[in-house]
Parts: structure tokens; sequence; C-alpha cells
């Protein structure tokens, strides 16, 4: 391996004289002494464990090396933030993987599609969840927050509040709540007496609101249903979406989807994560995280939809900063909890996630992710 981790040496060595360093850091064989790169302290080590980490490094391909810290053929020591100071140094070229996330769909089609893709992220046990989620609400998108040090239970209690009056719900209104998640908008909103229809395509997800309300008697319901499949005999007063729209990129559908299910007069309320350019993603990210054609939002490309229906835009909010914020808290919630993911699910499994936490809370320091709020209104 020495001979190869020269060569390795060297080829690190010509990238980062060519460009600006942005961080300092080391390399360094899990028996051997440190190469550092940069001056002063190192912000990070990445440590060689094996023959398969050291050509996953030597290919400088970012999914190779991502793959090889999730199977310990690497580690990481010092700040993991840091380390993704350098992924513009990786190549992330995999066309095959990116050919087959929109074929997919066509073969098998959408709502197939966004079943295998919501399994397999959400089917884990809730329990995993929730040691990074909120502890008030579990809301797995951003809060709403007024100052950088509020606790994040508080941004998400004003996110849900925002999207109760922003639709104008009230005790005894019927409201279509677009991916239930683990009970967040159903709890909350069902407390208030308004009578929510959470739809969710996961398993663990519908027997955990289930549960909720249950235990809670809330005056609402769950129905493992795709959202392009639901339908009903009484429109909604309104619909609420909270970080759904990402798995709903056919924006044409969507919205008339909503028409469809809102009563005039009513209201959408959605929440999103969001970039410049559709379908932008690391091959990481849609092999482990979200398979198959997700997408962040698209904001023009969203209105430019929109501007072809008969509803209202009444207001669009930037949560960019928020959402750095949560992120930023979940991922703090997992490494605080890493050692009873490894017990309980796996080392990998934490790293996994390591490395999609802390990899959005490097896109949206970077600003190559942003955040919305919007409000339609559906008029008379």
């Amino acid at each position: 391996m020495e001979k190869k981790f020269n060569y390795l040496i060297r080829l690190v060595s010509k990238k980062t004289s060519s460009t600006e360093m942005p961080a300092t850091f080391a390399l360094r064989l899990a028996q051997g002494s440190p190469q550092i790169f940069g001056k002063g302290a190192p912000a990070f080590t990445v440590v060689i464990n094996d023959a398969k980490g050291l050509a996953a490094l030597c290919s400088l391909d970012a999914t190779n090396v991502a793959e090889s810290y999730m199977s310990g053929g690497l580690d990481i020591e010092g700040d993991i933030l840091q380390v993704f100071a350098l992924r513009d140094m990786f190549s992330d070229r995999h066309p095959l993987h990116f050919v087959w996330r929109f074929v997919r769909p066509l073969v098998f089609g959408q709502v197939s599609n966004d079943k295998k893709s919501i399994s397999h992220h959400y089917d884990y046990d809730g329990d995993f969840y929730r040691l990074f989620l909120d502890r008030k609400h579990r809301c797995y998108s951003q809060g709403v927050f007024l100052t950088d040090d509020e606790p994040l239970e508080n941004a998400m209690t004003r996110k849900l509040d925002f999207a109760i009056e922003s639709t104008g719900l009230k005790p005894g209104d019927r409201v279509l709540d677009i991916g239930a998640g683990w009970g967040a908008f159903v709890e909350h909103a069902g407390r208030k007496g308004i009578k929510v229809t959470g739809l969710t395509i996961s398993e663990q997800s519908e027997k955990f609101v289930e549960e909720l309300i249950s235990q809670e008697k809330l005056p609402c319901e769950v129905l493992r249903q795709h959202f392009f499949e639901h339908k009903t005999d009484r429109p909604y007063d309104a619909i609420v979406n909270c970080g759904v729209t990402e798995h709903l990129p056919d924006y044409r559908t969507s919205l008339a989807k909503y028409r469809e299910l809102l009563k005039p007069g009513g209201s959408v309320y959605l929440d999103a994560s969001a970039a410049r350019e559709k379908y932008r993603s690391v091959t990481f990210g849609t092999r482990h995280i979200y398979p198959g054609n997700h997408s962040q939002l698209c904001l023009h490309d969203y209105l430019a939809h929109f501007a072809n229906t008969p509803f209202q835009l009444k207001g669009v909010y930037d949560d960019g900063h928020s959402y750095y914020l949560t992120l930023k808290h979940w991922a703090e919630n997992l490494d605080r909890h890493r050692e009873e993911v490894a017990r309980r699910w796996s080392e990998s499994l934490y790293r996994k996630f390591q490395i999609y936490l802390w990899g959005c809370v490097d896109n949206f320091v970077k600003d190559r992710f942003q955040a919305y709020r919007m409000v339609l209104h559906l008029p008379q």
C-alpha cells in the first residue's frame, strides 16, 4: 500500500497546487504518519484503513470515496464539515446511473418509482429519525427561525403555525397533508380541532401516525396512498405540503392535482428545499438517500407552470438560512447519537446520514441549495 499511497500523495499535491486550498487537511495510512496539505494544523485527517479505501481516494471520484467511508475503508478525524470544502477536487461522473433515474419512471410509472424511492429512505425504524429530528414535532422539513440561537422546536412550531394561519384553517375545517411523515402537521393541526387527512407511502410512517391519532384522539386519518392516486368527493378547505415538492418534480401534474382536490376559495401551503438548476444532484444522494427522479424545487420552473393555472400567488418566503440552521441541528443531533445509531442499527447507517446531513449543510453555506415557503390561493 505504501507505493500506491505515495502515488496518491503526488496526485493530491498536483490537485491542490493548481487550486486555492479551502482547508488544511492530512492523509495517512492507518498505521502511518500524516501527510499534511496546506499551512498550519489540519482541520481534518482522512485515515486510509485498507486497499479499497486507498483505491477510492486514488479514483478522485466523490461517490467512490463516500461509499468507502460508509463501509469503513476510510475514517475521518476532525471537522466533518470541512471535508466538504474539498468536494470540487473530485469528479462525479456516473452517466448510466443518471440516465436510469429518468428511464425508470418511464418504464415502471411515476407512482411506482416514487413508492420505491420513498420506501428506500423512510422505511427505517421511526426511532432512528426521532434521534435527530426536533423532539416536539418530529418535522422533516425546515423550521422558521427568528434568531440563530433559538431552539429547533420553536422554529418548527412557528412554521406549522404559519401553515395553518396562511391557509386560513380553523377548527372543523378539512385539510389534506401531503406527506404525513412522523405526524408533525397531523398532530399540531389535529390538536386545534382541524380535520387532517394525512397521506404517506411509507409503511413505517403510516403505522406511527395511526398510533398517534389513536393515542391523542385526533379528528384525523392517515392513508397509505400516493398524492396522485388520492381522490375525494369532498374537496378540501386547504392543502399542506411540508417538504414533499422535492418528490413531485412534475409541476404541471401536481398543480392540476391541487386544483382538483381543493375547494374554490381554498389555499395551498408548501415548503421545499430548492436549487437553481432542476435535477441538480450528486450520485451519492440519488443512489443512497433519495433514488429516482427526486429534485429540489426549481423556483423559476415552478412559477412558469404556475402561471398557466388559475391560482394566485399570495407569498414566497426565503427560508435558505432557516434550512441551513435546521440541517445543522439535525446533523449535530445525529452526531450526538452516533454510538446509539451504530449499536441499534449500524455504523454504516450513521455514516450515510452523516454524509447526507453535513453535505446539505455545506450546500446551503455555499448557496448551492436554497429554500422557500409558498402560499397559493384558488379563487372562488
